[in-house]
């Protein structure tokens, strides 16, 4: 996993994961701009495997804004930002009957998770 600052925010970004991008956006969609201890409750009643992908990327940002920033606390965070990219597709060939062949597409998805301050958004 990279790790930056974000302009704004403390930023976690995990890559190459095995995963469709399309099964992980709903569940991506469920703790964007909600508080880090809700999200992770969330994230941890959730049986996809997005949900599980999430939590580590999140966990991640979190424990990025908490050593840059000593007087930070778990409850002061929230999620500003969770983006769900596609990443590259592997090519697998599914042998048919009569001789063909299928493509079967393994796809791949990066995510981002920017947290803030909850202090900065005046909320």
């Amino acid at each position: 996993m990279e790790t930056k600052q974000a302009k704004s925010g403390y930023r976690a970004i995990s890559r190459f994961l095995l995963a469709s991008p399309f099964k992980v956006r709903p569940v991506a969609d469920l703790i964007r701009r909600k508080p880090y201890p809700e999200a992770m409750s969330v994230l941890e009643n959730i049986p996809h495997k997005g949900a599980r992908l999430l939590r580590k990327t999140v966990k991640s940002a979190a424990s990025n804004a908490l050593s840059a920033n000593k007087q930070l606390d778990e409850d002061m965070l929230y999620i500003k930002e969770v983006l769900i990219n596609e990443g590259p597709r592997m090519k697998r060939i599914w042998f048919r009957a009569r001789g063909r062949a299928d493509m079967l597409l393994k796809r791949m998805c990066h995510i981002t998770v920017v947290i803030d301050e909850t202090n900065k958004a005046g909320k």
